[in-house]
This record gives structure tokens, C-alpha cells and sequence, in this order.
């Protein structure tokens, strides 16, 4: 609380105010306040200052998160508000992995290389990111690329199961088998990518968007299915 005296001398007068004076001694008492608003604990919370193993925690539950979103997909932009690029990274690095042929110095190519698998995947991502911002999507360049990326996962699911499949056998009845899985996988990811994308891009062009989606997949699915170990 703060109290002051205006005191102006005797016929003092004013700029402006030609014929205007004051001859006493004017008291002035206010009260003087700072609004203060109601203080977080969070406003003072910094990543920084967190221990490393609740960062990667935090991290992990997140991608976690992504992942049932991609297993249970609905039209929504929960996987577009806090995009990250690890989840894509991993299903990348896990899905190369699986479709490498056999080991580093072996001369005979039973399959894709882990270093074609990967440019395959992130070349294709960024041509159809790059694809549907020139239609005129709304969506950022890395939350287009995070969406296709943990799309991935429904088909590094297929790699999985076709690689225990091969591992009883590689006769009909096996191939069948992995034909209906990664065909069912393949549609799993289409649709989910399409659904978190769809709102994005304008009414009368979804389809230029879908198309280069659905060959994106496709190719990936082709991989998968023809894949034979050394």
C-alpha cells in the first residue's frame, strides 16, 4: 500500500491551460497494486532439467501412443498434433533389417539390400509429402512424413509373420498364407494413412494423393511378399 502528497506551488499554471491554477496543497492517497496471476508449477518445468530416464520414458510412451493410433485408425489429427520421427525410424531400421538377404559378404542377392530398403522407404515418403503439399495439403512437411512413416507398421507386422512362416516352410500352402497377410496388412496401412491425411488435402483432389500413397505401400508390400531367405 503506498500513500503520496501532490503538492503544487501557488499560481502554478498548466501548458494549455492559460487562466487555470491550483492554490493549495492537493493530497493524493491511492492504493497501488500488481496483479499477480495464479503461478503453475509447470510454467517453471523444463525438459532440461528432467533426469535422462524420464526423457526416454516420456518419449517411449509417446511413440507408443502413435503406434495404437496407427493399430486403431480413425479420422483424427492425434498423430499430426506432436509429430516425431523416431517411430518411423524404427519400423524402417526393423523392416530393413528383416528383408536384409543374408549376410554382409555374401555374394548371392536372396533379397533387398538394407540400403535399398531404406532409401525406398524415405525417398518415397518425401516424393509423396512433396506431392501432396504441391496440391495444396495443410499439413507440414514432417507431420506428412511422420504419418507415412508409422503407417509402416501394419506391413512390418506382415514381415514378421512371413518370416516365421518361412521358417516352417515355403510351399503353397505357406505362400498363400503370407499372400492373405500381407495383402490384409497392405490395406491396413493404406487406409490408416488415408485416414489421418484425408481431412488435409482439398475435396476434388484426395484421389492425386491416394494414388501415390497407395503405390507407396504396394511396393513395399511387393517387397515383403516376395522376399525368399538364402
Amino acid at each position: 500500500r503506498f500513500s503520496f502528497v501532490l503538492k503544487v506551488s501557488h499560481n502554478v499554471q498548466f501548458a494549455g491551460l492559460a487562466d487555470v491554477s491550483i492554490s493549495e496543497d492537493i493530497p493524493v492517497e491511492g492504493e497501488i497494486t500488481v496483479p499477480v496471476g495464479s503461478h503453475s508449477p509447470e510454467e517453471d518445468y523444463s525438459t532440461l532439467d528432467e533426469p535422462v530416464r524420464e526423457t526416454i520414458l516420456r518419449d517411449l510412451k509417446a511413440v507408443g501412443k502413435k503406434f495404437i493410433h496407427v493399430m486403431y485408425p480413425k479420422k483424427s489429427s492425434a498423430l499430426l498434433r506432436d509429430w516425431d520421427l523416431w517411430g518411423p525410424l524404427v519400423l524402417c531400421v526393423s523392416l530393413a533389417l528383416m528383408l536384409q538377404g543374408g549376410s554382409a559378404d555374401s555374394k548371392e542377392d536372396g533379397g533387398p539390400q538394407f540400403a535399398e530398403v531404406f532409401v525406398i522407404i524415405w525417398f518415397g515418403a518425401v516424393v509423396i509429402t512433396l506431392n501432396s503439399k504441391l496440391l495444396g495439403g495443410t499439413i507440414s512437411f514432417f507431420q506428412s512424413l511422420c504419418v507415412l512413416g508409422y503407417c509402416v507398421l501394419p506391413l512390418t507386422v506382415a514381415m514378421l509373420v512371413c518370416r516365421l512362416v518361412l521358417l516352417v516352410g515355403t510351399g503353397t500352402g505357406g505362400f498363400v498364407l503370407r499372400l492373405v497377410v500381407v495383402l490384409a496388412m497392405f490395406a491396413w496401412s493404406t487406409l490408416a494413412s488415408t485416414a489421418f491425411l484425408a481431412d488435409s488435402q482439398p475435396p476434388h483432389r484426395k484421389a492425386l494423393v491416394v494414388y501415390p500413397i497407395f503405390l507407396f505401400y504396394f511396393v513395399i508390400s511387393w517387397m515383403i511378399l516376395t522376399f525368399t531367405p538364402q
